[in-house]
């Protein structure tokens, strides 16, 4: 399936009127794909998974993978599940100087040019071009001019343009009203809808910049916008999708030839989704609320191993827990700018907080082999199903559907399906 042909036929079918839409699963973690790449093949959907610059880059990200590495990874993931290689979309998210904000224009920029093109050569069709933090040299009292943040956008579309084959150009998404990637720093009450006459100035100076450096082909593959439509989620917060405040932002942006990218809507219910969804927000993202849903089911398979076991089984407990906590006590830097308040307050935030800091550990060695000790308790025994009911009981129903007989595997893998299904 081609990547420009599909999304300009979901751009078709909502300018038509169709609720359709597609969700963008934003992780690294195998668990996750793996899960959304079966709810793809039971559904016949195609599955967009994205890597965003801080995840992934040219110096490897917090998941230690350059853009070549995470392609193969994903793709290798597609195989082990027989998911269809022409139905998996590749996306780049946050595409920019994010990582390198602190740093003035000119290296910062230099960075990203590297970033950008290491993620269209690695064959990632869908690229979020972000230039709209502000870096080391420019004003601190003042916004960031659109015509900035769209002259920054206008250089890495053009290298991105030289770095794709001919019959292979990617797809862009752009915005100046872009979100904090992984949600919100600080706990809100709530947040200024995007008004309609700024997303007209944004496409405007964005317009004007790729007109200005020779891009209008690449500007007409420009498929989404990002703005700010009322959603967002922090530490013990959600922000829920109001479509009666979005509607002047909703109803203009039915006029435009863009449908809306959607970020943040991690923990959204089915419902607000849906709205959102029918109101021209055809693209929402999606990441720590399924990385959260796969902390609980780890959470709840570590109960269900001390009752399976009532004394050490063999090899040992998993201790996952524990030897999670140990992990990011030892290491704070993902997650002590977004927690705050006491000793126990943070005690309480690492484990569950909405932002889930804890996917940034889950590749560690240590708690890999934590999680493989789990797994390996828990399948060495058939789990009755009293226990999948008490500490799964939003699976009961599709355990008994699938003949009673489950994996650890499966009860993770489902919990998170459960998240992905809302979206649809």
């Amino acid at each position: 399936m081609d990547t420009t042909q599909y999304f300009k036929s979901l751009l078709n079918r909502q300018k038509d009127g169709f609720d359709d839409g597609i969700c963008s699963i934003c992780s690294a973690n195998a668990f996750v794909i793996e899960a959304a790449m079966e709810f793809g093949q039971d559904t016949n959907r195609p599955v967009l998974v994205e890597a965003t610059a801080n995840q992934v880059n040219q110096f490897g990200g917090y998941t230690g993978m350059q853009p070549k590495d995470f392609a193969v990874y994903v793709r290798a993931l597609a195989d082990k599940t027989g998911f269809p290689q022409d139905r998996l979309f590749l996306g780049g998210d946050h595409l920019g100087p994010l990582t390198w904000s602190a740093e003035p224009e000119a290296e910062a920029m230099a960075k990203a040019d590297v970033l950008v093109e290491a993620f269209v050569r690695a064959g990632f069709s869908k690229i979020h071009l972000d230039t709209s933090m502000r870096l080391a040299n420019d004003p601190a009292d003042q916004p960031l001019r659109d015509e900035v943040i769209a002259r920054r956008a206008a250089r890495l579309c053009a290298v991105a343009e030289r770095a794709a084959k001919e019959n292979e150009k990617p797809v862009y998404v752009i915005g100046s009203e872009v979100p904090v990637p992984g949600g919100a720093t600080e706990n809100e009450d709530s947040l200024t809808v995007t008004p309609p006459e700024n997303l007209d100035a944004t496409i405007s100076a964005f317009r004007a910049a790729f007109h200005g450096a020779g891009l209008d082909d690449a500007f007409a593959r420009v498929i989404a916008v990002v703005v700010q439509p009322g959603v967002e989620f922090a530490d013990n917060t959600i922000i829920a999708f109001d479509a009666g405040k979005a509607r002047k932002l909703t109803d203009h942006a039915k006029t435009l030839p863009f449908v809306l990218e959607g970020h943040s809507t991690d923990y959204q219910p089915a419902n607000l989704l849906a709205a959102m969804r029918r109101d021209g927000i055809a693209i929402l993202k999606v990441g720590p609320a399924l990385t959260f849903a796969l902390r609980e089911a780890l959470f709840a398979l570590e109960s269900m191993e001390k009752e399976l076991y009532p004394f050490s089984p063999r090899g040992g407990y998993s201790c996952f827990s524990s030897v999670l906590e140990q992990k990011l006590m030892q290491q704070p830097k993902y997650w002590e700018r977004y927690y705050h308040g006491s000793e126990g307050e943070l005690a309480f935030a690492r484990r569950f907080s909405l932002s889930d800091r804890c996917r940034y550990y889950l590749e560690d060695e240590q708690i890999k082999t934590a999680i493989a000790r789990l797994v390996s308790n828990i399948n060495a025994k058939a789990i009755p199903f009293g226990l999948i009911s008490q500490y799964f009981p939003a699976q009961k129903e599709s355990t008994l559907a699938c003949g009673g007989t489950v994996s650890a595997e499966w009860l993770i893998k489902e919990r998170i399906r459960d998240v992905i299904r809302t979206y649809y």
